[in-house]
């Protein structure tokens, strides 16, 4: 059955490739998340005076991969401790956070990272508020410049885990 969760964890150029190799992924989309205004562009998100938070649209097939494995990979690359830092990338845009729609995915969440993590994290769990799509450029960012930064580790990804 297709789900979807939103994930934010930097740069988001990073998070979407790492989870578009991934099985089990059907779709990914970079955008801003949980923000005050509509329809953001990037220049505005990153003043930092719009709130959201660079996220990707994760849609996945939870018959192939879990929430609890997408959780497990987000791990694998986010500092969880850090505040609205991951990498090189600093401010409130590059902070992390988990978004969800469905009820039940939140007490998921909260019980594995419970599991996994000490009380001190930082991510954000909370309910998606909003969501807009970034610009054309950033999709696929990655595939379309190859040497681009990231501060997501690709290797971490293991060889039955990809596509």
């Amino acid at each position: 059955m297709e789900k979807i969760i939103f994930l934010a964890g930097g740069c988001f150029w990073g998070v979407e490739e790492y989870f578009s190799r991934l099985k089990g992924i059907i779709s990914t989309t970079c955008g801003y998340a949980n923000g005050l205004t509509k329809n953001p562009t990037y220049q505005e998100v990153k003043s930092q005076l719009t709130k959201h938070a660079e996220t990707v649209k994760i849609i996945y097939d939870d018959k192939v991969i879990s929430l609890k494995d997408i959780l497990g990979h987000f791990l694998r690359f986010v500092d969880p401790y850090s505040i609205n830092k991951q990498g090189e990338d600093e401010g409130i845009q590059y902070r992390s956070g988990i978004y969800y729609l469905d009820q039940n995915d939140k007490l998921m969440i909260k019980d594995y990272f419970k599991l996994v993590l000490k009380d001190d994290y930082q991510i954000e769990v909370k309910p998606l508020d909003n969501f807009y799509e970034a610009e054309e450029y950033h999709q696929d960012y990655l595939k379309k410049n190859p040497h681009g930064y990231c501060h997501v580790n690709l290797n971490l990804i293991k060889n039955d885990e990809k596509k």
